[in-house]
């Protein structure tokens, strides 16, 4: 039997006693270092988290400025209103609970397909709209039943509204939900803490170029919440800026009898300030209702606008190129006096038709116009007088002529999308094509470019434009929307100042022979019909152009498809000795100028100068069932 020695025993308890004690004065030591470290050290730091995850900085979207006419009349405007939104995360069985909703609130296919598209775009802890607008009632009926409902609450959002609904949409333009593209942009202008809880920018028109001016400065709260991530108060709230407001050049009622004037046709008009380059009109039609795209717009009514063939979402007076038929005799009359290639009382006859190379360019009266001056070849749209001046000059000098009135060039006026149009040269030509020869240039395409068709394809807006420096003497502006931008916290007006692009070297004396000869115009010749018994003396000048040839065959506008029917075309500036409106017309296969076009300028011109009202729009095919020029 072995006995144990009791000292060893008791050495050996002690060391496991000591270690096991150092062991837990180490952890000991552990905890406080930990502890320090937590608690001292790192104080700030947790203290700061603890406070993120107790107060949520909750985002304020400002409220969208307003645009408004010259007159104050509003054409964009927001409005608060009550939405029922659901938070997919606190959501059970999302079918399920739409479903039972739609018991209690009505509840659209159109209104669970928006929602399933913003699922599906967004993360998941974020709310979104089920129903937008609710009534009263409903919203009485939904706080009801709120128990039933975890997940959903009322919200108050802010909606954009059109009170015009598709009145002068495409100067407007509209909103639409926040993409990839749109995020760009914002990063690009440094504003992505302005635009946190922004859902909506500008997509088109004014609410497009003017979105940082328009959109304002975001507030926030100071949100208490519980572990649940449910508000308990507000702690503190930085109210945000509305945006400021735009103030147009535009007279929303000049606009509306433009509009209306055009009733069910295609086309577009420009009326501009020439002194100033101020719009007073844009006018495209058909137009859209731009509150469509407010909340998303639904497949059936995009595919209705983006199907139609008419092509309603197009901005025909910026975007719309057509050949300028005889509206460019003015001009080319103009450039033909200042390169010396004509003298104003210079004459030469018309037998109805020019020969040149083989070929036979007829003038739109058989049997031609007889000895015709510069005078006569405008008022009565000689187009043999312009077929042979424009051999005479030659490509070059017109191209050259007619860049400097701003053909060809985009105008820059401050909305987006503007086509350049083709103003054609030889220099033009050998870039639109690639076969050597179809770059070549030749003679006999210069003849009909003397009457506005050939290559010849512009914009309503440059066609305005080039009027407008006639009617200034020569100077040039640019053409804008915008008059001034109004501060909504200052009441500070920003005003847009007029920005004169040139001044043309043209003599006054070849200006005063265009001038008379485009009064002529409206007093004897062409548009006189139109203008008869007017009470001002307005210049102006009519103009077809073709859509299709003809091959020689005479033209019968009820005998053609209307597609295929000429455009109708009228330029004008009123009162003729200071003017104080210059326009562009085109009636897309409006047929003649004379009859559908110069009378909607007489209806915009008598309401601007002598605010005279019109009895109503025109009718269908009325401008077609004319046959004369």
């Amino acid at each position: 039997m072995e006995f144990k020695n009791p000292r060893e025993e008791l050495e050996r308890f002690r060391a496991r006693l000591t270690v096991a004690g150092g062991f837990v004065l180490l952890c000991f030591a552990a905890l406080l270092m930990r502890f320090i470290w937590l608690q001292i050290i790192q104080n700030n730091y947790y203290t700061t988290r603890a406070e993120d995850n107790r107060i949520s900085l909750v985002p304020i979207v400002p409220n969208r400025g307003l645009i408004l006419d010259r007159n104050g009349v509003v054409l964009a405007r927001s409005y608060a209103a009550y939405t029922l939104e659901i938070t997919p995360s606190k959501a059970k069985n999302l079918d399920q609970m739409i479903d039972a909703l739609g018991q209690i609130i009505e509840v659209q296919p159109k209104d669970r397909k928006r929602f399933k598209k913003l699922l599906e775009e967004s993360r998941n802890f974020e709310s979104l709209p089920i129903r937008t607008r609710l009534t009263d009632a409903e919203v009485a009926i939904f706080t009801a039943q709120r128990y039933r409902f975890p997940g959903i609450e009322i919200k108050a959002r802010l909606f954009r509204q059109y009170p015009g609904g598709a009145f002068a949409s495409h100067i407007v333009g509209y909103i639409g939900r926040v993409t990839d593209h749109d995020i760009d942009k914002i990063e690009k202008q440094e504003q992505e803490a302005n635009y946190r809880g922004t859902e909506h920018f500008g997509k088109s028109g004014l609410e497009q170029k003017y979105e940082f001016a328009l959109h304002g400065i975001a507030g926030f709260e100071q949100v208490e919440v519980d572990a649940g991530g449910h508000a308990v108060h507000t702690l503190a709230r930085t109210a945000p800026i509305a945006g400021n407001n735009l103030t147009l050049t535009i007279d929303a009622e000049l606009q509306r009898i433009a509009e209306t004037a055009f009733g069910d046709r295609k086309g577009a008009l420009v009326a501009i300030e020439p002194s100033t380059g101020g719009l007073l009109a844009l006018v495209s039609t058909p137009t859209y209702d731009p509150n469509l795209f407010v909340d998303g717009i639904d497949s059936a009514n995009w595919r209705e606008l983006n199907d139609s063939p008419d092509k309603p979402m197009v901005n025909r007076a910026l975007n719309g190129a057509y050949p300028p038929g005889s509206t460019f005799k003015p001009f080319m009359a103009l450039a033909a006096l200042t390169v010396g290639k004509r003298r104003a009382e210079q004459v030469i006859y018309d037998p109805g038709f020019f020969n040149f190379g083989g070929h036979t360019f007829r003038d739109d009266k058989k049997g031609g116009h007889g000895s015709v001056d510069m005078y006569k070849s405008i008022v009565q749209s000689c187009d043999t007088y312009y077929y042979a001046l424009a051999n005479d000059m030659g490509i070059d000098n017109i191209s050259n002529f007619m860049a400097q009135l701003g053909f060809g060039q985009r105008t820059g006026i401050d909305i987006e999308g503007e086509s350049e149009g083709i103003l054609p040269s030889q220099e033009w030509k050998k870039k639109r094509f690639r076969k050597p020869e179809q770059q070549k240039w030749y003679a006999g395409e210069t003849v009909s470019i003397g009457i506005g068709q050939g290559y010849n394809a512009y914009t309503p807006i440059q066609l305005a434009q080039a009027t407008a420096v006639i009617a200034n003497r020569g100077v040039m502006f640019r053409p804008h929307l915008v008059n001034y931008i109004t501060d909504t916290v200052t009441g500070e007006r920003t005003k847009i100042e007029p920005t004169p692009l040139r001044t043309l070297d043209l003599k006054p004396e070849h200006l005063d022979v265009i001038r008379d000869a485009m009064i002529g115009v409206n007093k004897e010749g062409t548009g006189a019909r139109a203008f008869a018994g007017a009470q001002y003396i307005a210049a102006g000048k009519t103009g077809t152009a073709q859509v299709f040839s003809l091959k020689g065959a005479d033209y019968k506008a009820l005998g053609v498809k209307k597609e295929l029917r000429d455009h109708a075309l009228f330029i004008a500036f009123a009162p003729a000795d200071e003017p104080k409106i210059a326009l562009a017309i085109l009636v897309e296969n409006g047929g003649f100028g004379a009859a559908a076009a110069a009378p909607i300028a007489r209806l915009v011109l008598d309401y601007y100068l002598l605010g005279k009202r019109p009895p109503g729009p025109a009718k269908e095919d009325e401008a077609a069932s004319e046959d004369s020029p």
